[in-house]
């Protein structure tokens, strides 16, 4: 814990060492830091140097030798501080300046991210990403094409994500494909009739994102997440036509 604290600060292993070696002898010598330490006078010398530039050591002559000494350790509280500073500048930056020039560095053509997932713990993943992407937006509303089949596997690995959607104040249209589904809060559901059996699918149109979820053999579940605003687009085009007419 100690250790971790320290590299957050910029101290190596071998400069938190000798810092607190510095710290129970008082003002020591290079020869008896070395020999306390158990780090060898060249190696602990470079070290105390570095100490020095990071504002944590100083040292003092006394006759032809150096004294060191170690600051009071307040000053790693101070060192933290500037380095949470100057973070916060480094953020506001990326954020006003830097990503938006990089954005403008980009090709103006629209390229398309694909992902897949497999297993409980991929579709898990695709339904929160659709909770994340939604409940950042002004308009909080995504679109569902649902069949009968899937619907007992799909929360499987999110049970509570009704409830997490609702908490989030996000709206969903469902168009399913055959009977069921349960009607639920925050929610609008119409069905197209189906003649004989419909494969288990799910299509969520959340722009910019698509994502589509299926059962290969033995139920196993998994998924393809497409971000594109132009597949998002005409996925939501098709959707809200549908729903018109139905």
């Amino acid at each position: 814990m100690i250790q971790q604290a320290f590299e957050q600060l910029g101290l190596t292993q071998r400069e938190t060492q000798l810092y607190q070696t510095l710290l129970k002898l008082g003002p020591s010598s290079i020869r008896d830091i070395a020999e306390h330490s158990g780090i060898n006078r060249g190696t602990a010398y470079e070290s105390l140097k570095q100490l020095q530039s990071k504002g944590v050591v100083s040292y003092f002559p006394k006759g032809k030798r150096r004294f060191f000494t170690a600051e009071n350790p307040d000053i790693l509280l101070n060192l933290a501080e500037e380095k949470r500073n100057r973070l916060d500048k480094t953020i506001e930056n990326l954020k006003n300046t830097i990503i938006p020039g990089l954005h403008q560095q980009q090709p103006e053509y629209h390229h398309t991210n694909v992902r897949y997932y497999e297993g409980d713990d991929g579709i898990e993943w695709v339904l929160r990403d659709i909770l994340n992407v939604v409940s950042q937006q002004d308009h909080k509303e995504y679109c569902v094409f649902s069949s009968k089949p899937i619907r007992p596997f799909l929360y499987r690995p999110f049970p509570n994500y009704t409830k997490q959607r609702v908490k989030l104040g996000i709206n969903v249209k469902v168009i399913a494909l055959g009977d069921g589904g349960e009607d639920a809060e925050l929610s609008e559901r119409k069905w197209i009739k189906t003649e004989g059996s419909v494969d288990a699918s799910y299509i969520a149109i959340y722009p910019p994102k698509c994502a589509i979820i299926s059962l290969a053999s033995n139920n196993f579940p998994s998924a393809v997440v497409l971000e594109s605003q132009d597949i998002a687009k005409a996925q939501q085009i098709i959707f809200d036509t549908l729903w018109k007419m139905l």
